[in-house]
Parts: structure tokens; sequence; C-alpha cells
């Protein structure tokens, strides 16, 4: 390792159910055709939470994703990339070649599931919530083929850059929907998901009502052009039939993980329509009547995670939507911690409140 870097640093290690606690470790050392990432900015992701509070995975490790930083130190052999570049990078680039990866379901692959990045203690898990990553060299690719290390120009900042992954994820939904100009779309629930959710649809051209029961949240939405809110506490499926002539809306997104929802959704959308679900990520039972399914022809659907067909539009979006205003994410960053303060960060997004949005880690 190089002697300007330290060989100890902060980190929130998940140690055990609902235990996370900032700790000094080890600066991982980093192998030929790796990088070591500084993190500047690192976001909370609603996974990441479902992990520290259900105990899924095992003790210990160093969780987060939705990070951005700078090369601090190049391994052998690595090729397009030098110490001092800026940086975001996916925690997970699938094989390219297997059956899921040839049918485009990528999330599906079982390199794909193997976590590329970490902050080297316990299992692989992210390690955003720690001042460096070790990049593996499948995420850091050959230097000629993208993969999964991006390069985030100067005049972007890491915060706007930490949004390239989940940006991606809702952008892959959005893509599966197909949405046409004549569409009339829901969104369930106004977090810093919801709003993309709903902003990319209204790209799209869709007609977006967003669904929430903070009208703190739709004042940030509306920041985005989403003019359309609804209180979640109302009747959301009367209102949805209120503007599209009592049909209900053509597509429904549900971006809150709350199962009695799905069946909201589902009576909130025309016959024909669709239910995206997009937060649903824990196992369990949902009520649903079948035959608005097949009698009504209603579709429930999913999508998980990022899709490397669309990674160079979604890297696109959040450079431009960022020069041009439409898009800055930044604006959806209501609280910003240090890793001193990550155990009240992740509480926070836990128990999220009327002005609390996008939670990030500042290492």
């Amino acid at each position: 390792m190089s002697s300007n870097l330290p060989r100890t640093m902060q980190a929130a290690v998940y140690r055990a159910v609902d235990d996370v606690q900032t700790e000094e470790i080890a600066v991982p050392k980093i192998g030929a055709g790796e990088v070591l990432v500084r993190i500047d900015t690192c976001g909370i992701c609603g996974t990441d939470l479902k992990k520290i509070h259900t105990g899924s995975h095992s003790a210990p490790r160093v969780f987060g994703h939705e990070m951005a930083g700078t090369i601090a130190q190049v391994g052998e052999g690595v090729r397009g990339f030098a110490v001092g570049d800026r940086v975001m990078a996916f925690h997970h680039i699938p094989c390219g070649h297997c059956f899921y990866c040839r049918k485009k379901t990528f999330a599906q692959c079982e390199t794909y599931k193997k976590v590329g990045t970490t902050a080297g203690l316990g299992e692989a898990a992210g390690g955003g919530f720690a001042q460096y990553i070790r990049v593996m060299d499948w995420i850091v690719g050959d230097g000629v083929t993208p993969a999964g290390l991006i390069r985030v120009p100067d005049d972007i900042p890491f915060e706007q850059a930490a949004f390239i992954e989940p940006v991606n994820t809702c952008f892959k939904a959005i893509r599966l929907l197909e949405l046409e100009p004549d569409d009339t779309v829901l969104v369930i629930g106004q977090g810093s998901i919801g709003v993309l959710l709903a902003a990319l649809a209204r790209q799209a051209g869709a007609t977006v009502l967003t669904s929430d029961m903070y009208p703190e949240r739709h004042a940030i939405a509306a920041q985005y052009g989403l003019d359309h809110p609804l209180d979640a506490r109302g009747d959301v499926v009367a209102a949805c039939k209120a503007v599209t002539e009592g049909r209900g809306a053509d597509v429904a997104l549900v971006a809150v993980g709350a199962d009695a929802l799905i069946a909201t959704a589902m009576a909130a959308i025309r016959p024909g329509g669709r239910v995206m679900l997009f937060a649903s990520t824990q196992h369990g039972t949902a009520a649903f009547d079948p035959a608005a399914v097949c009698m009504d022809e209603k579709t429930l659907m999913g999508s998980y995670s990022a899709s490397v067909a669309i990674q160079q539009e979604g890297i696109d979006l959040v450079f431009e939507g960022y020069r041009s205003g439409k898009l800055d994410l930044t604006k959806l960053i209501s609280h910003r911690f240090s890793l001193g303060d990550a155990a009240e960060a992740i509480d926070l997004a836990s128990h999220p409140k009327a002005d609390s949005m996008k939670i990030v880690l500042k290492p």
C-alpha cells in the first residue's frame, strides 16, 4: 500500500440485528486489476436498512452501495483509470454470457449476485459506509469494454453521482413499462425512490399522480415537475378514477415496501392496467384479487436492481439532468451525516419523517 495512505479507517460496521457501530478497521488491500476508492458520499438505501433490521446477512460486514469518490490506489494491470480519477462504482455487474444475461434478466445472473465492492471486513456488502472501498476486477473492467467503474466529470458533484445506481434501477422499471404519452401513472410513495420513479415516468411523457401522506414530500416532488399530488390518507383509488374518466390509472408503481398497498394499487388501475412492485424485497404473502388479474386482465409485475443494458443512458440522465437542472438529485438529500454519526443516520432513514428524504453519509 502506498505510504501516503492510512493503514486504518473509519467504517460503520454491522455487528448484529439493529446494531451498527462506527469503528476503526483496516483499509482494504487491493490486488491486480483492482482499485481503492476514497468515498466522498454514500447514500443509505432501503435494501441496506432491510439487511440491518432483519439479520438476513452475517456479521460483521459494511453495507452501502450508492457511492462515489476518488481513486486512491490502482492495482497492477488496471487500464483506463488512474489515482485521482473521480468515479462511482456499481457493486453488481453481470457476466454477460449466461442464460439470464442472454435473456437480459441481469439481476438473476450468478456473477451479478456476487458483490464486487467491499470495505474489507467480513463478506463483501458494498462497503460504502466506510472511508475506503476495494473495487474488484470484474467491476473495474478491462479498460476497453465498459464495466462497473464509472468516471465522473469534474462538473458533476459526488452527491449527484452517488445517485447513478438508484437512477438505473428506477429507469429499468420505467423502461419495462414502455409508457406512452397518454398514460396516467400513479406512484405510491414519495420518498427519494418514489420521486425518481415519478420524475422518470413524467420524462417519458406520462401524466403522473403522486401519493404520499407528507405535504413536505409533495413540495420536493413539485421541484421535478410533479404537480398532481394525492394525499395518501384520502381515497387514492377514487382520485385516480376521477382524473381518468372513471377508468383508473394505466400503471401504478408501488415504491413502498408495504404489502397492503398492493391491493390499493390493483384497485387504482384500469382493466388491462399494470402494477409494478419496486420495493417488495421481503418474502411474505400478500392479498390480491386473482379475478382482477384474470377477468380484468390486470398485470402484476416487478423490477429489481440495475440493468447494464441501460447503463449509459442512466449515466447520461444523471449527468445531463444535473447540468440542465431538470434532474438535480442533490435536492433530494435532506440530511448529511459523518461516519461517526452513522447509527443516528440509519435510525432516521429507518423511521422516515416529514422532512427526511435521501440520507447520505459523508466519510
